[in-house]
């Protein structure tokens, strides 16, 4: 495909594609954008009036420190009163941000990357998940059936593999992948298809391997699929996978909200990283992944500063993919203090 028209077609698209690790994780929440829940003691918490601020979160895994940063009164130590509301993506959190309706939203990596080389004004404040960095037990893998034949990435040469959304974070690190292993990613036929539907799609025959995120690592397993290589965890050293945005003008106006939203973020991560068990049974609350799933899945790491050097080969590999024209620099993508 030649650069302009690819490059047309990811600034045509980019609202739709600015979700997390994908839309469609299991929850009750349907397409519509609804209140998930909110902090709810006084202004005594923090000293004084707490001020309102709305989240936009998807119902995956990796937002269960935002969940129990909430639930302990984290946010509200730092003086805010935060409302959660749950969407299926970022067609419905990115305009929301960007309006001054929602204060942040949650997005991965790639897309806030994409969005900003296609001129919407976004930042990360606050980093998100992280790969585990071991391949064999991390929230994200290729999974392929248990009798098949292929075994590392240069057998997916020719083979049809599923992802969540084409030219997007998924799509990026297995492709980076297939390079760093020698084999010829021109060859294979990447086909996009939602997380819900991708075990199913496999077992079917219909794909030859999947891209798949938890709790649908869990569920391939459970179906017999083996996992080949860790997508996250593998291709890109330390990847912090996804974070919460928000826009230029809501920093440069509101500094002191910005600062006091990273700082409760940091403290929810490092929550989540001391209490693996909580972060796993406050799933259930916002998701319907249920109990045993959730025992035997696999949670990111929740670090409290982003890796920056992640983001910067996450633009380059993107830029080598031909989805964004420069490779920005650090500072345009994340806020000072976010980051390491």
């Amino acid at each position: 495909m030649m650069r302009n028209v690819r490059l047309a077609a990811v600034s045509a698209a980019v609202l739709l594609a600015l979700t997390a690790c994908g839309s469609g994780s299991p929850s009750g929440g349907g397409g519509t954008t609804a209140p998930a829940t909110e902090g709810t003691a006084g202004a005594e918490a923090s000293g004084g009036e707490l001020t309102p601020v709305e989240v936009g979160v998807i119902p995956i895994v990796d937002v269960a420190p935002i969940y129990l940063g909430v639930e302990e009164g984290i946010f509200e130590k730092h003086g805010l009163d935060v409302t959660l509301t749950l969407a299926q993506g970022g067609a419905a959190i990115v305009p929301a941000v960007q309006s001054g309706n929602m204060e942040f939203g949650f997005s991965n990596v790639a897309s806030v990357i994409i969005g900003r080389d296609a001129g919407l004004p976004l930042k990360l404040v606050a980093t998100g998940p992280q790969s585990t960095g071991n391949g064999e037990d991390d929230a994200a893998g290729i999974m392929v059936p248990g009798d098949s034949g292929i075994q590392d990435l240069t057998d997916l040469e020719g083979k049809r593999v599923a992802v969540n959304t084409l030219n997007n974070i998924n799509h990026a690190t297995t492709y980076e992948g297939i390079k760093q292993a020698g084999g010829d990613v021109d060859s294979v036929e990447f086909v996009e298809v939602g997380f819900p539907d991708m075990v199913a799609q496999l077992e079917a025959g219909n794909v030859d391997a999947i891209t798949a995120v938890e709790p649908f690592v869990t569920m391939a397993e459970q179906g017999d699929a083996r996992n080949i290589y860790g997508f996250f965890a593998e291709p890109v050293q330390d990847l912090s996978v996804a974070g919460y945005f928000t826009t230029d003008q809501m920093i440069e106006q509101e500094p002191e909200l910005v600062e006091a939203f990273t700082a409760a973020m940091k403290e929810s991560q490092q929550y989540a990283t001391d209490h693996p068990e909580d972060a796993k049974a406050i799933l259930s609350t916002y998701t319907s992944i249920d109990e045993q799933t959730a025992s035997e899945l696999t949670m990111p790491r929740f670090p409290q500063l982003h890796d920056n050097a992640s983001l910067e080969r996450m633009a380059e590999i993107l830029a080598e993919m031909e989805l964004i024209q420069d490779v920005p620099a650090t500072e345009d993508l994340i806020v000072e203090g976010a980051g390491e």
